[in-house]
């Protein structure tokens, strides 16, 4: 099964081996592009990317699966989600309107 659209693994390809097992190839990070409506996030006590991902996108259906937006979208990216975020941190959050039409974009799926 192709991964949804909104998923992180939607910039992969699928290849097979030959024993015809699905595998997906490495996805490419969206990465940080400077954008007018970024906001700039100070991690407090107990923030995650889950959570942050929910509060910044609620507009989205199942906003906090987005969080991988956040961890790509910093110019220093976050390789390992599950490590507590540093408090005092500066996070780059990109607007609903960049998730959706830049990182989540059409233009960005065929390039990939």
């Amino acid at each position: 099964m192709a991964p949804q659209v909104g998923s992180r693994h939607a910039f992969t390809h699928a290849v097979r081996d030959e024993d015809g097992r699905l595998f997906l190839t490495e996805r490419e990070p969206c990465g940080f592009q400077p954008q007018p409506d970024t906001r700039t996030h100070v991690v407090a006590q107990g923030d995650t990317l889950f959570d942050l991902a929910g509060q910044y996108f609620a507009p989205l259906p199942r906003a906090c699966g987005f969080w991988w937006a956040i961890a790509d979208f910093q110019p220093d990216p976050i390789i390992d989600p599950t490590l507590q975020l540093d408090v005092g941190r500066p996070l780059l959050v990109p607007s609903v309107r960049v998730l959706t039409d830049v990182i989540l974009g059409e233009q960005r799926r065929r390039d990939a």
